[in-house]
């Protein structure tokens, strides 16, 4: 499966708020990181879906939309606009780097 695949499946279970899905995507070891901060926001699988199961999907309005994506190589570039998350829309670029069939790691920006 492609890079974009990857990535694709993992939007689509996070739409759907599919935990098990979202999860199975990423890595065993795999980091996501908020830039500006060098180190991992959450590291591992279980942080990930332990994570994503207390704070994201169990906001029942909870929804990206991709607004663009970019690929290179091993890397998918998603420019996403989230609601759900509080009052109005938050838009967001994830950078994912995929290898292997999994997410290894992921890169946060927000706007500010």
């Amino acid at each position: 499966m492609s890079p974009e695949a990857i990535v694709q499946r993992q939007l689509d279970a996070y739409n759907r708020h599919d935990l098990a899905a979202f999860v199975a995507t990423y890595a065993e070891d795999a980091e996501l990181y908020r830039v500006p901060a060098t180190t991992p926001a959450l590291k591992g699988r279980q942080a990930l879906g332990e994570f994503y199961r207390d704070h994201r999907f169990n906001l029942p309005a909870l929804h990206a939309e991709l607004v663009h994506r970019t690929v290179l190589g091993d890397k998918v570039i998603d420019h996403e606009r989230i609601t759900g998350l509080g009052d109005g829309v938050v838009e967001a670029v994830a950078a994912y780097v995929v290898r292997d069939g999994l997410i290894r790691s992921a890169w946060m920006f927000a706007p500010q």
